[in-house]
């Protein structure tokens, strides 16, 4: 059983977070953190330009309110948005943030078994990491 588990979110067209947060619920110890993370890509500089007065502000909060949502379906959820490269993001929160257990979904784009993030968060955690397919 783990005290602080790290569930990285991902927002892509019909992928739902239930399987990474029932087994976040099976793998918490009584009175365990589980944090939800959702790592934003950084807008490209060439689109900045084009992108509505406010836009990020509204995405992150708009993602806040739906991660806390799931996260108060949890004992002791709580909820981050982050900016950046994901797998890298992912593991700085966990290594900063003393997390003993990583959920991740893996998100296939090709014949591989997992996905690239996945496979990278993997590699370099300092923890366990539970895959979920």
């Amino acid at each position: 059983m783990y005290r602080n588990i790290l569930v990285p979110i991902a927002y892509e067209r019909g992928h739902d977070a239930k399987a990474e947060l029932n087994a976040a619920r099976q793998l918490a110890s009584p009175g365990a953190k589980i944090t939800l993370l959702h790592v934003m890509d950084p807008v490209p500089f060439f689109a900045v330009d084009y992108m509505p007065e406010g836009y990020r502000d509204d995405l992150v909060q708009a993602i806040r309110a739906d991660l806390q949502r799931q996260a108060d379906t949890l004992q002791n959820g709580e909820v981050a948005v982050v900016e950046g490269d994901p797998a890298r993001e992912i593991q700085q929160w966990a290594d900063g943030h003393g997390v003993d257990c990583i959920v991740l979904a893996t998100h296939r784009s090709d014949t591989s078994l997992y996905g690239s993030t996945a496979a990278r968060v993997v590699r370099y955690a300092h923890c366990t990491v539970h895959l979920l397919r």
